[in-house]
């Protein structure tokens, strides 16, 4: 099973204030852990909001809004991609960050079995032709 962990922002990761030396090297064992277990597919931080923008699609009308945006709670400064075992394991190792005051929320990646009969088998191989061409135009 795939989770992801999604670090929430903070008011420090908004105003783009960046990690010390030392916050780096304790995010990097930690990362370098979830290698070593085998569980990592992918891990990023990502910039502030101020630097975004939001798309929507109302009635083919497209709005874009631009950043940063309100409610530092509810955006996101980073996430972790890891595929384990089970949701106990997921919330295990979102324990182990190594964040000190910041929330991570761990929500479990959908899987194409969750669509249920919708998703036909001409679209369920669609997706794994998709993914194949990405993961040879990414090297994986």
């Amino acid at each position: 099973m795939r989770y992801m962990m999604i670090v929430k922002a903070t008011a420090d990761s908004e105003a783009g204030t960046l990690p010390t030396e030392e916050q780096l090297a304790t995010m990097g064992a930690y990362n370098e852990e979830l290698v070593k277990a085998g569980v990592l597919l992918a891990g990023e931080g990502l910039r502030p909001s101020s630097e975004g923008a939001r798309v929507s699609n109302t009635g083919g009308r497209r709005t874009v809004t631009d950043g940063p945006f309100a409610e530092t709670k509810e955006l996101i400064a980073g996430f972790w991609l890891i595929q384990v075992p089970s949701h106990e394991a997921a919330i295990e190792w979102a324990s182990r960050v190594p964040l000190e005051g910041q929330e991570i929320e761990v929500r479990r990646v959908a899987e194409a079995e969750d669509f249920g009969e919708a998703f036909t088998p001409e679209l369920q191989e669609q997706e794994e032709r998709l993914r194949a061409q990405t993961a040879e135009q990414s090297g994986s």
